[in-house]
């Protein structure tokens, strides 16, 4: 059992997986949910294991044809059916979990993860691929809000951040595998724009969400320490880049949107 542990984790995408799940319990605790924060991360996390899960399903005959060496399933160290099951049983999880945080909260959320799923399905081969992730990652600090007493949606600033960031975070995660999804007739839209230009989207929109909390936070000295990091950090993700460094890049964007949320919640500013 501990032996296929690993690669059904891999499977999973954990670290993504992770980050995201994260960056919402802080920003859960920063809108005071207390003990309803683990409500959050349940929901949260079972949704991310499931579009993990989802996607290495749904790609496996993709992967093997590809010849993919990080992908458990085309590896063969673990069976397409576990991985399936996964996928289901941590969906049914989701929808429970997320329906306990309030049907406006639950609602949102389970929006947020059929995005993933619908990502997964049809639209990481076209043209509007950033869309799912934009919606997803947007919709995320909503599922915070909904899930207070007062059950608000967050301010302009955070939605727009989220979707900024999720779509830079959409450019991120396909570089590396530009060349492996044209050989498999995927087609969206970072390969459209290319390696270069999905290089320079990635940068732009990841320095754009930064810059969409800074004006929202509207906190001078904590906006300064933000455009620091934040700078010191996209200079981080344009070197992996430009060095073909590029899983690392996209390990540089997960860590960076769950610094923001941490920041976020140090600010002390009102999400709603």
């Amino acid at each position: 059992m501990l032996r296929g542990a690993g690669p059904l984790l891999r499977a999973a995408h954990i670290e993504p997986s992770l980050a995201v799940t994260l960056a919402a319990g802080a920003l859960a605790l920063g809108a005071g949910l207390g003990g309803r924060t683990a409500a959050v991360v349940a929901a949260v996390g079972s949704g991310q294991l499931s579009i993990g899960w989802s996607n290495d399903w749904f790609d496996r005959r993709r992967d093997l044809a590809a010849g993919r060496t990080d992908k458990p399933i085309a590896q063969g160290r673990i069976g397409a059916r576990t991985v399936a099951a996964a996928a289901m049983v941590s969906a049914a999880a989701c929808v429970v979990a997320s329906l306990a945080l309030g049907p406006a909260a639950g609602l949102v959320h389970l929006l947020a993860v059929a995005a993933g799923w619908g990502y997964n399905l049809r639209a990481k081969r076209t043209w509007y691929s950033v869309v799912p992730w934009a919606l997803a990652f947007g919709l995320l600090p909503a599922v915070v809000t909904l899930t207070t007493p007062v059950q608000r949606w967050p301010a302009p600033w955070l939605l727009i951040a989220g979707a900024v960031l999720g779509s830079g975070a959409h450019f991120a995660n396909a570089i590396p595998d530009l060349d492996a999804d044209r050989a498999t007739a995927v087609r969206g839209l970072p390969h459209r724009l290319g390696r270069r230009g999905s290089h320079i989207a990635t940068v732009a929109l990841v320095g754009a969400g930064f810059a969409a909390v800074v004006a929202g936070l509207r906190d001078p000295v904590l906006g300064t320490v933000i455009a620091g990091l934040g700078g010191a950090g996209l200079v981080g993700v344009a070197y992996a880049l430009w060095s073909r460094w590029e899983r690392l890049a996209f390990r540089l964007v997960t860590a960076l949107l769950v610094l923001l949320a941490v920041l976020v919640v140090v600010a002390g500013s009102a999400l709603a």
